[in-house]
């Protein structure tokens, strides 16, 4: 019997079957599951299109087009519908970015069409925590960047941005989507820093929460005191947070030849469970 699929955008109607398709991997769809339980499955509210794959008219499959292009529990052929749909919209996001293996196939069906890519990182190991090691003290100066303290927190967001990514965040729209991200963070309490003499040395953000898992972000340490080991105890004061009052699984993804926050996000308890893979255009 011939197996009938369709591609299409989801309807608004279909956010409990989205919901559920997002959460059997909780980790990996932590980003998008988190958006869409704010925003719900409206393209404007949610900041692109959602687009599923059916099999016999039952959803199998997700992928994100917005800013980035996310597959989201997407197999080989559902990658291959979603990069046909990608490759006649033509591309209109500035990453490509999920699960190493989707991720990577998807890329090498659009990879004719749309590259060459200005970076392409591979591999970037997934990792996971659900305690803070007992000999690892939080540092007790990490705090919540208030409401009032955008002028403080956004430069140091703006350098990180830079130095992960190589391009500013201000470049474009001069930075108006990108300070209203980090806005929000600010006003939902997800951004944290330690701040001596009125400049942040470390900074991280709770960027995605569900109740299964949230994920940390934009991890820094200021340029003049890195080697002092003020990511492991800022890290570990923002995942005590994170597991005692948001999610009891927290999750992360680092460029593999990031040795130096690897072997900090090791010794704060974080463990590696999978790889994701960027597309930076």
């Amino acid at each position: 019997m011939l197996t009938t699929t369709s591609t299409r955008v989801v309807d608004p109607a279909e956010l409990d079957d989205v919901l559920a398709l997002l959460h059997r991997e909780p980790v990996n769809n932590a980003f998008i599951a988190s958006r869409v339980q704010t925003a719900g499955l409206d393209a404007l509210r949610l900041g692109g299109e959602m687009w599923g794959w059916y099999q016999r008219g039952r959803l199998k499959s997700l992928c994100y087009a917005g800013a980035n292009l996310v597959p989201l529990c997407a197999g080989p052929e559902a990658v291959r519908a979603f990069a046909e749909r990608a490759r006649r919209q033509g591309r209109r996001c500035s990453s490509i970015v999920g699960p190493a293996e989707s991720t990577a196939a998807l890329w090498s069906y659009l990879e004719p069409h749309w590259g060459p890519a200005r970076e392409v990182r591979h591999r970037q190991p997934l990792m996971i925590a659900t305690e803070v090691p007992g000999d690892v003290r939080p540092d007790p100066l990490v705090r919540r960047i208030r409401k009032d303290e955008m002028e403080l927190v956004l430069p140091a967001c703006v350098q990180m941005f830079t130095e992960e990514v190589g391009v500013s965040p201000l470049a474009g729209d001069g930075g108006l989507v990108y300070q209203s991200r980090v806005a929000e963070l600010v006003g939902s309490g997800r951004s944290f820093a330690r701040v001596e003499n009125g400049r942040i040395v470390f900074k991280a953000e709770i960027g995605a929460a569900t109740p299964h898992a949230c994920q940390i972000q934009g991890v820094w340490v200021t340029p003049e005191r890195r080697g002092e080991r003020l990511s492991v105890f800022g890290m570990a004061a923002v995942l005590r947070y994170a597991l005692n009052e948001v999610a009891p699984l927290v999750s992360l993804y680092v460029n593999d030849f990031n040795r130096a926050a690897r072997a900090a996000y090791r010794r704060v308890g974080f463990r590696e469970v999978g790889s994701f893979m960027s597309v930076l255009f």
